[in-house]
């Protein structure tokens, strides 16, 4: 903790004690009648005189001790009114800035906690136009995240793209289907992007139209099997 934190708030309890006290030494309620105990010692040292009119018993020069409530009242807003200001001060300069910063930081983190994006190789080797040493890179992250599809779209991209090879992405597509019991959208994925080469690289449309087939029969019931279904419609292939 926060060593200046720690004096302010000790001092800050000082105030509160010290409030107290003060609160304390002002002592009871002014009284409106002598008590039984002063009554009584009155008796014994004869200092009681009765009202005429009323019968009723005082005691001679008697002053009644204690605060008077407006007394008190004035005193605890003003001890009030100290304490928290103090406290405000305390909280404003010490406690609120660690808020914000344990708030900013909840939701959107820090510089360290933020993880490097494990493509970032792969992307910048093919910023500079290596597009072989981002195959490789993108390799790479396939082994280390075999869940994720995208290192195999983007070798397929740049073999089809950018090096002009459709078979070898057709390959890449292929040996990644086949790598993993892939998710329903992501196997669909595949299987369309393979469709598209083998139809507009390769002009190959019985190969297209048998891919989509596959699509039809592997997903039924689904918006993947209903887009198979329409390209196949397009293709005159029912």
């Amino acid at each position: 903790m926060d060593r200046k934190l720690v004096i302010n708030l000790c001092v800050l309890i000082a105030l509160i004690c010290v409030g107290g006290l003060v609160m304390i030494g002002m002592g009871p309620l002014k009284q409106a009648v002598p008590t039984e105990e002063e009554m009584e010692l009155a008796r014994v040292e004869d200092r009681i005189v009765v009202n005429e009119l009323t019968g009723e018993e005082a005691i001679a020069d008697w002053k009644p001790k204690g605060a008077s409530m407006g007394a008190k009242i004035l005193v605890g807003i003003v001890v009030i009114l100290g304490i928290s200001a103090y406290a405000a001060v305390v909280f404003g300069v010490f406690v609120l800035p660690n808020i914000v910063h344990r708030f900013t930081h909840m939701f959107y983190g820090s510089a360290e906690e933020v993880e490097e994006d494990p493509m970032h190789d792969a992307r910048a080797f093919y910023a500079q136009g290596e597009y072989d040493g981002a195959i490789a890179a993108y390799r790479a992250v396939a082994i280390a995240q075999p869940e994720n599809r995208l290192p195999w779209v983007e070798i397929a991209k740049i073999q089809q793209d950018n090096l002009g090879d459709p078979d070898a992405s057709i390959e890449t597509l292929r040996t990644a289907m086949e790598s993993r019991d892939w998710a329903v959208n992501d196997k669909a994925f595949f299987m369309f992007r393979l469709s598209e080469l083998f139809q507009e690289v390769k002009d190959d449309t019985p190969q297209t139209v048998s891919i989509l087939q596959q699509v039809v029969e592997l997903f039924p019931e689904t918006r993947h099997s209903a887009n198979a279904t329409h390209r196949l419609r397009e293709l005159g292939a029912i």
